[in-house]
């Protein structure tokens, strides 16, 4: 298993994540939760999402959603967690092009692209939880797996480089807002494209 597989894979989301053994009616409850939080979230905007609001949506208690995830900041890390759930399995599998079979570059400009795809159709939840979490969204566990997993690619592509920097700066790409701007058009394509031309840049194996 590679540097990128095993780094990424540590880094995963406690709370509020799925438990092994977990009872059938909390796996349902949690389910309710975070649809709720996403539709909420779509419908009146981050601040209008609270634990109570999240709770009624649910149709649970406000001491279960507070027990399982703490704060809107837990429900916001757990919600994105969950729909980069699929991403994280792809890059421990062998199948290319996220796989491990897949060569370095190919492996970097496929998980861009995946990171693009999330910010496409989860875009006001990224938003949200880069607010929530302000200046810890560096040590969020869905952050330091996805920061992990390039770091380690960029290594492998470029052993000079500063792999940890050029990793960050990739990932600002994503920001919610930059993105909100950028996007404004609904032109996703070029937004695609041009995070690849900047891994180009970065790396200087992005084609």
């Amino acid at each position: 298993m590679s540097e990128a597989t095993t780094e990424a894979g540590e880094a995963t989301a406690e709370q509020g994540a799925p438990r092994r053994g977990e009872r059938a009616d909390a796996a349902r409850n949690r389910r309710a939760i975070l649809r709720a939080t996403e539709e909420l979230l779509a419908e009146c905007g981050a601040e209008h999402v609270s634990l109570d609001r999240v709770a009624a949506a649910a149709g649970v208690g406000k001491g279960t959603v507070f027990r399982r995830f703490g704060s809107r900041t837990g429900l916001f890390q757990a919600l994105l967690a969950d729909r980069a759930a699929r991403l994280r399995e792809a890059i421990d599998e062998e199948a290319a092009p996220l796989g491990t079979d897949g060569a370095p570059c190919e492996r970097l400009l496929a998980f861009l692209d995946a990171l693009a795809d999330i910010a496409e159709h989860h875009l006001s939840l990224i938003a949200a939880h880069e607010r929530a979490c302000g200046e810890d969204k560096f040590d969020d566990p869905t952050y330091r797996g996805w920061h992990a997993h390039v770091s380690a690619l960029v290594r492998e592509l470029r052993p000079g480089l500063d792999a940890e920097f050029v990793a960050h700066m990739l990932l600002a790409a994503f920001d919610g807002e930059l993105v909100r701007r950028l996007t404004a058009d609904g032109d996703w394509t070029r937004f695609r494209q041009s995070v690849r031309d900047l891994a180009d840049l970065l790396v200087g194996q992005g084609k």
